[in-house]
């Protein structure tokens, strides 16, 4: 997968409106060139924002997380599609990632399966009423994605190396869960550093609080795309 080290930094847009996140756009300037636009913005006008960024040749991860019965995805997708945006989330159920895989088309959207969520541990997928651990299933959700046609998988750093050999080196891996060394883990269970998260095949990175609660986010954001930069290059 040929991307630049900047070019796999998402930094997720959380806050309220859109004037915070034109906010956050302005103090990263060029540095970052990939926004993650979630429920709290896209609700609050998120999505006319998204479509500047587009238009601006910003890429724009989508993290919507759909779920719903086929025709509805099915359509959704086709509709989300036509905004230009480059990843969609679709919880990695398999009819929903089979409809999902159907409505994008020929479009250049790419779908990611969410496999478990990074506040979750093996705790709470009991609570959930699952019989797996977090791995088993990660893993099982990794080899549904696959099956179904999707493009890519979001899972924890620490499952990256395991997943690698279940979807293969053309599937994209993105984790979110990422915190520097010293930085707040907050409401996120299964982390990792953005240099250890590469090194175990991670392909793009989101990371939110540590650059969006930093004194200085620019230079935090060229902080972060530096240990990417230097994992890569071990990798190589």
């Amino acid at each position: 997968m040929s991307l630049s080290p900047r070019d796999r930094l998402i930094v997720p847009l959380d806050v309220p409106s859109v004037d915070d996140a034109r906010a956050i756009i302005a103090d990263l300037g060029e540095t970052v060139s990939f926004y993650k636009i979630g429920y709290q913005l896209g609700y609050a006008g998120g999505f006319d924002l998204a479509r500047e960024l587009i238009a601006e040749g910003k890429d724009v991860f989508m993290d919507l997380k759909l779920l719903d019965i086929d025709n509805t995805i099915e359509k959704g997708v086709a509709s989300i599609s036509a905004m230009g945006a480059k990843f969609l989330t679709i919880h990695a159920y398999p009819k929903a990632m089979r409809s999902a895989v159907a409505g994008k088309g020929n479009s250049r959207l790419n779908l990611l399966g969410v496999t478990v969520l990074t506040s979750m541990d093996d705790a709470d997928l009991v609570d959930a009423g699952y019989r797996f651990t977090a791995t088993e299933l990660v893993a099982k959700r990794a080899a549904d994605a696959r099956a179904a046609g999707m493009d890519g998988i979001v899972c924890s750093a620490q499952e990256a190396e395991a997943m690698r050999s279940i979807v293969g080196p053309d599937m994209a891996i993105v984790t979110p869960g990422i915190r520097p060394d010293g930085s707040d883990v907050g409401d996120q269970k299964r982390v990792m550093t953005p240099k250890r998260a590469i090194a175990a095949g991670a392909d793009y990175l989101v990371v939110g609080r540590p650059i969006l609660a930093a004194h200085d986010r620019k230079a935090m954001a060229a902080e972060i795309i530096d240990d990417i930069s230097a994992a890569l290059a071990e990798r190589a």
